[in-house]
Formats: C-alpha cells, structure tokens, sequence
C-alpha cells in the first residue's frame, strides 16, 4: 500500500534496531539504513514525551545535511517512564536487575517518539502506552536477565520475550510501540507528509 505512494521517495531510517527494520519490511516499505552515533543526553528540565522527541530530533542532526529532495529520513527514541523518571537502557547487568525489578508489580508508560526530516521539513510525534507489570521473583528477573540479557532495551525488558509472557497483566494503548515503534502513527504520518508535500 505504501509502496505506490512512496515510490518517487527515498526512505532512509536511520536505526539499529532489528525490530524496527522489521516493521518497515513487514508494512513494504523499500528502505536504506543510515546510522551516525549521538551521544543521547538530553536537559534535565525535559518531561516526559519531550524527552524522546528531543532524542529522535538529536538522532537527525548529523544525517540531516546530507538530505536529497525525495528524501525522508525517519529517526526515532524510546523510554520507559517510571516514578517521575525516564528509564533508558541499562548500563550494566546490576542496573538491569534493578530496573526490572522497579517495574515488578507497577504500572509504567513507554513512550516512542518519531522524528521525520526532510530538507524542507521535520515533524515529531509521539505515542504512549502504560503496561501493568506482575508481581516478580527474584529468581524470575534473574532468569530473564541472564537468558534473553535486555541491555539494548530501554527499561531493561522487551514485552515480545518470556517476560512479556509471564509478566505484563495487561496494557492501554499500542503493543507495537512497547516493541519499538508505534508503527500505525508512523505509517499514518509517513502518508500525510508525502500527500501534504505532492
């Protein structure tokens, strides 16, 4: 369906993520992968969703330049929202644990942020979903760590694992973006740019 609206467009996404490349084969969607690294470290006074907004936004900087006329370059950022907080991706296996078992028996929110550039335009938006975790052992968080080692996962969990299975009592909002992307909000989007920019 994309396909033939994108067809004069170059898609260039702009992500590491195996799950995200997934999502753009499993829509049609013909893309190039562009990746430059960003120290992502945003101001303390941000909230919330501006938080991952601003890092989608930081995650165009250095491939914005290089931008041809058709074409739109998708970044995007994750966090887990917990107690007033932004929980990123753990930076050992101890914080992993805690992280986890922060979670365990609690109520958070994920909220995915999705930035497209093109020379003559950038949009942000954003998606939230809350996630209902059970009550969890140790021995449980322990498992799950040392099996499936979620270190590249913001909040330190993927709900399409074993923890998803056993875990997560129940969500409100978009399972897809708990996985990475809100994927109907980027396709929705991805439409509107182009129909607005033809």
């Amino acid at each position: 369906m994309l396909q033939k609206t994108l067809k004069n467009y170059h898609v260039i996404l702009a992500s590491g993520s195996p799950r995200r490349h997934q999502f753009f084969r499993d829509l049609g969607i013909d893309f190039e992968i562009r990746l430059k690294s960003v120290e992502e470290i945003y101001p303390e006074r941000l909230w919330k969703s501006e938080i991952p907004d601003y890092l989608a936004q930081l995650k165009a900087l250095p491939l914005k330049d290089d931008l041809r006329e058709k074409d739109i370059l998708i970044t995007s950022d994750t966090i887990v929202w917990h107690n007033q907080k932004a929980l990123g991706k753990p930076k050992s296996r101890d914080d992993a644990f805690e992280m986890v078992k922060a979670l365990s028996g609690d109520c958070h929110e994920v909220i995915t942020s999705i930035c497209f550039t093109t020379p003559s335009l950038q949009k942000t938006v954003n998606a939230t979903t809350k996630v209902f975790f059970n009550t969890l052992t140790d021995e449980e968080i322990n498992y799950y760590i040392d099996q499936f080692k979620p270190f590249d996962k913001a909040g330190a969990y993927g709900i399409q694992e074993w923890i998803g299975l056993i875990g997560i009592r129940k969500i409100e909002g978009s399972y897809f973006n708990v996985v990475g992307l809100p994927v109907h909000l980027m396709y929705n989007t991805l439409k509107s740019i182009v129909e607005a920019t033809d």
